[in-house]
């Protein structure tokens, strides 16, 4: 994974998209800390967005909304994360780079899901 804004300014040290089970084992811990919802970031811009097995084994796991976020720039990723089990997408840079048009065929895509 490259650096991303978030890892850079926060000083964060993100799962690898390899570690499914450090995700899940996170994300559980997450849960049982009171949180509402478990967020998978892949940075804002990331060159990837996350695997769609790790939001599948995420949210097969916790009992909370997972949402996912960056890497995420066509209408088919959106809906494979959909179909994995993503309860929200967040497109800020496509939104930024491509316009409302893109925006749009993403919210078709997520409705076919």
């Amino acid at each position: 994974q490259s650096e991303t804004a978030v890892s850079k300014v926060g000083v964060a040290k993100p799962v690898p998209f390899s570690k499914i089970d450090l995700a899940t084992d996170y994300a559980l811990a997450a849960q049982y800390l009171g949180m509402r919802f478990v967020y998978l970031e892949a940075g804002s811009g990331a060159e990837r967005m996350v695997d769609p097995r790790m939001v599948s084994r995420v949210s097969e796991t916790v009992d909370v909304p997972v949402i996912v976020g960056g890497g995420i720039r066509t209408p088919d990723q959106a809906e494979r994360l959909a179909r994995a089990g993503a309860s929200a997408i967040v497109t800020g840079t496509v939104l930024e780079q491509e316009g409302p048009g893109r925006v749009k065929q993403i919210l078709a895509a997520l409705k076919r899901a």
